[in-house]
């Protein structure tokens, strides 16, 4: 069995720097992607597309297209967590054994007056990100 790391957006961030074989996956909808940001050098590849959240059906094959090698570094974003963290055990099913999620995503969880990027994140941890 797979174990999937859950690391800090910091952690992430690190990780990357020294691995230049490792890929950052947004697997967010690509209006998130595009419209709310994302990390300098993330690839979009959705694991669901809004509004109705149907999975992707490609998303496997888009995976492999991009890492073929089975022990590619694979860091999964999305909003908050819990896509990535989904995409990531579909991956690990596949075979993928190196994989890590970002646990607080892009935007991080809902404050108290529900907003996002306030209490955690990529943003809100004042790491490089941009819009499209």
């Amino acid at each position: 069995m797979v174990t999937i790391k859950r690391l800090d957006p910091a952690a992430v961030f690190a990780a990357l720097q020294a691995d230049s074989t490792a890929i950052l996956l947004d697997v967010r909808d690509p209006v998130e992607f595009s419209l709310v940001g994302h990390p300098p050098g993330a690839v979009n590849v959705p694991w669901k597309f809004a509004p109705d959240w149907r999975p992707n059906p490609d998303f496997l094959a888009q995976v492999k297209a991009l890492a073929p090698a089975p022990d590619t570094p694979l860091f999964l974003l999305c909003r908050s967590g819990q896509r990535s963290f989904d995409a990531a055990q579909a991956l690990a099913a596949a075979g993928y054994c190196n994989l890590a999620n970002v646990e607080e995503g892009f935007e991080g969880p809902l404050n108290p007056q529900r907003q996002r990027s306030t209490v955690a994140g990529w943003r809100f941890r004042g790491l490089p990100w941009e819009q499209s």
